[in-house]
């Protein structure tokens, strides 16, 4: 099926699992944004985001939290700890008892390779829900032992991609040789 009609089909019960508020930058921005215009055309959309992004000390930045208050139009559920494997489990379970149509999953840095890939392969155990990414890089800038590996683990688990850039298309190509 191709991605565009995945979409563009009748209403659908999507879940976007990524950074969102109380996280701050970019990625979380596009996230609610997605997320209101998925609203807009009538969906059913609920978001899911870390309880643990990174730990501390990997978080290269002063804070990854934003000090803005929490967005009122928007479901957004605090579940994913990113370095407990026995949260995925939980989490996978919830999301694959709700069964939403689409997954809707953020891929920006192998480290999250294991949870997200993770809950993506046991969400789709229930037959039923497609889980997409938006892939921002799927080769990180600063490379490290075992990049190559995550990534392709979880590139195996998704049904679909959306990349932010032609060169993410490209580098993709080495990971989905469908």
């Amino acid at each position: 099926m191709k991605l565009l009609a995945l979409f563009s089909m009748s209403r659908k019960k999507i879940i976007i699992l990524g950074p969102t508020h109380p996280y701050r930058g970019g990625l979380a921005s596009y996230n609610e944004r997605l997320a209101r215009e998925f609203l807009a055309e009538g969906n059913a959309v609920s978001m899911q985001t870390f309880t643990v992004q990174y730990p501390n000390f990997l978080f290269p930045g002063k804070t990854q939290y934003s000090d803005s208050p929490a967005p009122k139009d928007l479901q957004i559920t605090r579940t994913v700890n990113s370095v407990n494997p026995l949260n995925w489990i939980k989490v996978a379970k919830q999301i694959r008892k709700e069964k939403p149509d689409i997954l809707l999953l953020r891929y920006w840095l192998p480290f999250m390779a294991p949870s997200l890939g993770t809950i993506a392969k046991l969400v789709k155990k229930n037959g039923h829900t497609k889980v997409i990414t938006i892939i921002d890089n799927i080769i990180p800038h600063e490379k490290r032992l075992g990049d190559n590996l995550l990534s392709q683990y979880f590139v195996n688990q998704c049904d679909g991609f959306l990349v932010m850039s032609k060169s993410v298309e490209q580098d993709l190509k080495q990971f989905n040789k469908a």
